[in-house]
């Protein structure tokens, strides 16, 4: 044994030694390679689930718009669809239609021009939808360059500095120039008359968020398609958008059924959402809409006989699991409009109860009330600045602790908590965010509260609870 050994290195050095009251429950079992022998089924499950006891709660995770929680029915239907590929359509016809029905409904209440004709697929998630998405942005782009005699070697790609990161990997693979549009100074999303100033003829598309990653907001995509349309009429620069309804795709629509954002807007060509988010399945699956066959190339679909029959695929993934498709669908017949509405209105409730008791204490200010997504952020009061310094006197600039102190006391309560700085443009800021799922009860949210106000009094020194505001 070496002389000097961390204590990473003594655990990992060591095998697994289960021990159950039960015979042959007692072997010795490498950690890093495979053991020679066999053990139970029942001694290699509880191994694992012991090391799984390891990581936190994924309900007391409010880092994630991931969705934790779902009907004991609908996790049996998981089980169920489990070990399907839907990739073969032939084998699984019924799962197949499912995917089908799934994207009709979804056509419907994104207003796509041919509900009962929808353009699209399920993905294993949105940023797989997302780079079929801008595949398809670059094709038709490309087709427009040739048909004018332009060259087709320089594209470029409109997004937000507050972009979620699938994007970034997209342009990077697929060698095309991000131009990101600056948030401006005090706001948190494009403004869009900055998006159509950023486009120019090798402009593939813009991407619009509904539903930012930092802090829940929504873009103004009706907004950036009035300043696309005057760009067209001024210059006939035409851009096409793409909206990254990830995380608001299927919540809006039932909370906001006002918002303009989708296929009414004749210049959104595409959407994506995930269902893991707001569609209320568990990781993974998402879905893409195009407005038309004309929007989404032919370049794209696949056929394939070697399965069995002959099916057309547009995924990136050829395995694609069956379950997530499966839960979806569960969901849409087991809850319906109403009940996506009453679910989706509960978190929203919940985070604008929890964004008032935030606001009221001493030390923070809000960056998010929950008035779009269900999602609370704030930051220390004083540091929401144009300037980006917090304004003199102020709690945020006396202050002698950080946020990822609070993060980090949080944790030791079992919650965790993201705290991470603001997007390019506004590094400055840093904060808090808090995303409320379905689940994510009234209780729950005062445990978090209560412990918020906890971290407070550890981290300032007092030992109060600065919470005592939330106790009614």
């Amino acid at each position: 044994m070496p002389k000097y050994m961390s204590s990473r290195d003594l655990a990992e050095g060591l095998d697994i030694r289960p021990q159950f009251s039960r015979d042959g429950a007692v072997v010795d079992i490498p950690r890093r390679k495979m053991s020679e022998h066999s053990v139970d089924p029942e001694t290699a499950f509880n191994v694992i689930s012991d090391e799984l006891m390891l990581d936190g709660h994924a309900r007391l995770n409010v880092a994630t718009f991931g969705t934790t929680w779902m009907e004991p029915q609908a996790e049996r239907l998981m089980a169920i669809a489990a070990d399907k590929n839907l990739v073969d359509r032939d084998e699984y016809p019924q799962t197949a239609q499912l995917e089908d029905r799934c994207l009709d409904i979804i056509a419907d209440f994104w207003n796509a021009p041919e509900p009962d004709n929808p353009i699209g697929c399920s993905t294993v998630g949105s940023s797989e939808a997302c780079m079929l998405a801008g595949l398809a942005l670059k094709w038709r782009w490309k087709e427009r360059q040739q048909d004018a005699g332009r060259p087709t070697d320089r594209p470029n790609l409109v997004v937000g500095a507050n972009v979620q990161v699938c994007w970034h990997k997209f342009c990077c693979y697929w060698e095309i120039e991000p131009k990101e549009v600056p948030i401006r100074p005090g706001e948190t999303t494009m403004h869009p008359d900055d998006v159509a100033e950023a486009c120019d003829s090798n402009t593939i598309g813009v991407v619009g968020i509904l539903g930012s990653t930092f802090d829940g907001a929504y873009e103004d995509i009706a907004g950036m398609a009035k300043a696309l349309d005057k760009l067209d009429l001024e210059q006939g620069i035409n851009v096409p958008i793409h909206v990254d309804a990830a995380s608001g795709g299927l919540f809006a629509p039932f909370v906001d059924p006002h918002l303009v954002w989708d296929f009414r807007i004749e210049r959104v060509q595409s959407i994506n959402a995930s269902g893991h988010k707001y569609g209320l399945v568990y990781p993974g699956v998402g879905w893409l809409l195009w407005r038309s066959e004309e929007a989404r190339p032919d370049n794209l679909v696949f056929r394939v006989d070697y399965l069995g029959g002959d099916h057309p695929t547009m995924s990136l993934n050829f395995t694609k699991p069956g379950s997530g498709v499966v839960a979806q669908y569960y969901q849409f017949v087991r809850l319906g409009s109403e009940g996506f509405n009453r679910v989706h209105q509960h978190s929203r409730d919940i985070a604008q109860m929890m964004a008032k008791a935030i606001g009221s204490m001493a030390e923070f200010e809000l960056i998010a009330d929950g008035s779009d997504l269900p999602v609370v952020a704030f930051c220390f009061k004083g540091a929401n600045t144009k300037t980006g310094k917090p304004r003199k006197g102020s709690y945020a600039e006396r202050v002698t602790y950080t946020l990822d102190d609070i993060a980090g006391w949080m944790k030791q309560g079992g919650w965790a908590v993201p705290a991470y700085h603001f997007c390019a443009d506004r590094e400055d800021l840093e904060l808090i965010r808090v995303v409320v799922r379905n689940a994510f009860s009234r209780d729950l949210a005062q445990m978090f509260l209560k412990e918020l106000g906890r971290a407070v009094g550890r981290c300032d020194g007092t030992g109060e609870d600065s919470g005592r505001a939330f106790q009614h």
